[in-house]
């Protein structure tokens, strides 16, 4: 058995988790404010080609980042506007978003299908730190977006249970009725939240565009991923140190099976293991449709329900 093969599949893992913390942060944040956004696909989809038009178009790495994010908050903001405004349902609005978010990402995308990037984000380096055996390729040949989604889950986690902001966006996905009686208006917690989790989401795409992929591919570029961080939400519980541990397994499944293929281990089928990560997302998905699942599993109690204030 090759070691080294083992050694970059799991720092690979840990860089293809960077798409998936991002992207399901976005989504917590999102869902502890008591608004479902099941859209995270098309956000992603639609961040990763504005990402790549504006850096190939500018140039610059750090351009299509910025206008991927905000195109991921665009699209968060479309679905605020249904949900909380107009009190959509939550489940048809998200769906809604994945349709549409895919339809434009393949109608901007169309003609720069097959194209290769011109520029793309690299990995850092910390000198001899990268030679220590086994963790030196893990954790210290990744770029910057990884650390900084790394970072992200841990501040998230700080906000969300140690400070006054975080308890209020907590409370806003437990009971609006109580937020509302204390003066806070329901819907903006909701809304800015929501624009929130899809500028994370928005950048995760972007990172997933200008990090990952080396061609615009609008049938492969995401590959099923922000379904899988939906997934990641609920396996977590709704927690973001939790969730990191998460993704990073979830990459590790993702890039199981060209390893084994690497090394020649044919006893387990290779269709089997691309399969387990998405089976895995449809369980959760069915868990949480299912009624007086999401208390059992730790969700928001008003995960999904609009708030109407003369129904206090």
């Amino acid at each position: 058995m090759n070691q080294n093969i083992w050694v970059l599949m799991t720092g690979d893992s840990v860089a293809l988790a960077t798409t998936l913390i991002l992207a399901a942060l976005g989504a917590l944040f999102t869902e502890r404010s008591g608004v479902l956004n099941l859209g995270v696909e098309g956000v992603l989809l639609t961040a990763a080609i504005s990402s790549f038009i504006a850096a190939d178009s500018s140039g610059s790495v750090w351009v299509g980042l910025i206008v991927g994010s905000l195109a991921g908050a665009l699209l968060a903001g479309i679905h605020a506007i249904l949900a909380v405004v107009l009190r959509a349902n939550q489940i048809v609005s998200g769906l809604a978003l994945v349709i549409f978010g895919t339809g434009l990402a393949n109608y901007l995308g169309k003609p720069y299908e097959g194209k290769t990037i011109s520029v793309k984000l690299t990995d850092m380096t910390f000198g001899p730190l990268t030679d220590i055996p086994l963790l030196g390729p893990i954790l210290f040949e990744q770029d910057i977006i990884t650390y900084v989604a790394l970072a992200a889950a841990v501040l998230s986690s700080l906000y969300l249970f140690r400070t006054r902001p975080g308890l209020e966006v907590r409370a806003t996905g437990d009971d609006p009725a109580t937020v509302d009686a204390q003066g806070l208006m329901v819907s903006t917690i909701r809304i800015r939240y929501t624009l929130f989790g899809g500028l994370l989401m928005g950048l995760g795409g972007s990172w997933l565009m200008l990090a990952e992929s080396a061609a615009w591919h609008q049938a492969a570029t995401t590959n099923g991923v922000g379904w899988i961080a939906l997934a990641l939400v609920v396996f977590a519980s709704w927690r973001p140190i939790r969730l990191v541990l998460g993704a990073v397994l979830f990459g590790f499944t993702l890039q199981l099976p060209y390893t084994l293929q690497a090394e020649n281990i044919t006893f387990i089928p290779q269709a089997f293991l691309q399969m387990v990560p998405y089976v895995a997302t449809l369980i959760s998905l069915i868990a949480l449709s299912r009624p007086g699942s999401t208390n059992a599993l730790g969700a928001p109690k008003s995960l999904g329900v609009p708030f109407v204030r003369d129904e206090r």
